[in-house]
């Protein structure tokens, strides 16, 4: 019995695991400092819809001398912080080129075990008779984008 290969289908994903190896090259290794700008704060804040985020995070205090994949993205090894940068990545262009960005943006419930995973990993010392399955932003209110510089009881900052 003989398999017969359709060549469409062999030369469509030929094309695309060329292309795909072409643009991921292009992005480690092309334009100096491409991947590193990717992940600047002033990056992140290139897209209008994260302006008010962006804003918040440079009045943060001490979390402002922080880039915002410190905290958003898996830092445990690199092949993970770069998926989860790519899968995010996508998600907000996709999100944002459909219109249909939220009134107000959240963290999805992986999003929160990353950010909680790299409070953990930064504040290890500070936290480590604690516990640790409480989200630190319900006591650290002030960490939340939308809370910075507020004063928490006002309507404003409990999102009334």
């Amino acid at each position: 019995m003989r398999f017969r290969i359709n060549r469409r289908l062999l030369a469509a994903f030929v094309l695309a695991f060329v292309g795909g190896t072409s643009v991921m090259l292009f992005i480690l290794l092309g334009p100096p400092k491409l991947l590193a700008k990717s992940e600047s704060p002033d990056f992140c804040a290139s897209c209008h819809v994260m302006e008010e985020q962006h804003t918040a995070w440079r009045h943060s205090g001490a979390h402002r001398r922080i880039r915002c994949v410190d905290c958003h993205l898996p830092n445990g090894n690199s092949a993970e912080h770069y998926l989860w940068k790519s899968i995010d990545g996508m998600k907000d262009v996709v999100v944002f080129h459909t219109g249909n960005v939220p009134e107000t943006i959240t963290l999805s419930s992986h999003g929160e075990k990353v950010v909680q995973a790299n409070c953990i990993k930064c504040h290890g010392e500070a936290v480590a008779n604690m516990d640790q399955t409480r989200k630190c932003w319900g006591c650290h209110r002030q960490l939340r984008h939308k809370l910075t510089g507020t004063i928490y009881g006002t309507t404003e900052s409990r999102g009334e």
